[in-house]
């Protein structure tokens, strides 16, 4: 309990004493130029997850570094365990990556500022207009060249294995011809949600595959495309689990 209450304490003072003046100072950035602006928030938050992992003495094996693309557009596509995915995903991707977040996310004072700075769109589950433009905002994304994360299973999956993954998941790779990244994590629930409220510390493996091209598919390619990533991602968990 201690721990958590350390790494609470940790998560106030980045986020009032500290990210107050930095957000105002960021804001005045972007007015200037917006990728600097995404890169110092991205700096900042890359600080604060790393911090985060550390006191949480969380023990990380990453396979398939090679496999991120430094540039250029590409949709990364994880399973989700963990709301320290988040966190991880944040250290181990070392350029600008949006995020498709749940909308708790978004209720975070100052963080969340953040984490629109770095591109992250927040999805309402319960309303179809949240997610036609969260589509929209990927498919910009990806046209522009950027990279972006999705977890297309919707919500953390506690079950040993993946829960299904929500149709059209993929439809901002296909429609811009993005490829896509299959990332598997394995073990980050190890470290809270298995024994709520208490962070323990867990070994924790993340797994990204080779990138997936999608130029030039038919309708019925997508569909088998999207179903090999699923079973990439299932298999490879298994694998390390």
């Amino acid at each position: 309990m201690l721990r958590l209450l350390i790494i609470l304490i940790v998560v106030f003072i980045f986020a009032i004493p500290l990210g107050l003046p930095a957000m105002l100072l960021l804001w005045l950035v972007g007015l200037i130029s917006p990728a600097a602006q995404a890169d110092w928030a991205l700096s900042y938050l890359r600080v604060l997850t790393a911090i985060v992992i550390f006191l949480s003495g969380v023990r990380l094996t990453v396979y398939g570094k090679e496999n991120i693309p430094q540039k250029g557009a590409c949709l990364f596509v994880g399973n989700h365990r963990s709301f320290y995915d988040i966190f991880i995903q944040l250290q181990l991707i070392r350029r600008t990556c949006g995020i498709v977040s749940k909308m708790e996310w978004g209720k975070f004072p100052i963080l969340n500022v953040f984490m629109k700075f770095i591109h992250c769109t927040f999805l309402d589950r319960k309303s179809l207009r949240s997610g036609l433009a969260v589509n929209k905002k990927v498919e910009e994304e990806l046209r522009a060249g950027n990279a972006y994360w999705i977890y297309p299973e919707g919500t953390r999956g506690h079950l040993n294995g993946l829960l299904p993954f929500h149709e059209g998941s993929f439809r901002s790779a296909f429609s811009t011809e993005s490829p896509i990244v299959p990332v598997t994590f394995v073990h980050t629930d190890d470290i809270f949600e298995k024994h709520l409220p208490f962070v323990k510390a867990a070994d924790v493996t993340v797994v990204f595959g080779k990138p997936v091209p999608t130029k030039g598919l038919s309708r019925q390619e997508h569909k088998a495309v999207s179903a090999a990533v699923r079973e990439e991602i299932e298999k490879t968990y298994f694998q390390y689990a």
